[in-house]
């Protein structure tokens, strides 16, 4: 939904996920309001229930459609279809370069 709403996101945070659809995208950049929007990927290397494979060829799929610089995956040792700490951390600061404070 982020990548084909013409409403300007922020970015977009995926956990433990892959792109379903990912055939119905285009092969190349996406046009429109979030052509340059920020990603950030997380999953951990022992999840049974999404294969850290899917999510590393979603990765990949979404640097086709944006700015490459502006995807980042992130694995976790050990972590299974769950969270941990350094996962939110990692989440936190992502949220934190893009939005502004509230004053």
């Amino acid at each position: 939904t982020a990548l084909t709403t013409q409403q300007k996101l922020a970015g977009i945070i995926g956990l433990s996920c892959w792109l379903p659809l990912r055939a119905s995208f285009p092969q190349g950049p996406i046009s429109g309001a979030n052509k340059e929007i920020s990603i950030l990927q997380c999953h951990g290397d022992c999840d049974p229930l999404v294969p850290l494979r899917f999510g590393s060829l979603t990765a990949e799929k979404l640097k086709t459609l944006v700015n490459t610089a502006n995807v980042t995956f992130k694995t976790y040792e050990g972590m299974m279809h769950s969270s941990c700490q350094q996962e939110m951390m990692d989440v936190k600061q992502f949220i934190e370069k893009l939005l502004p404070p509230v004053d």
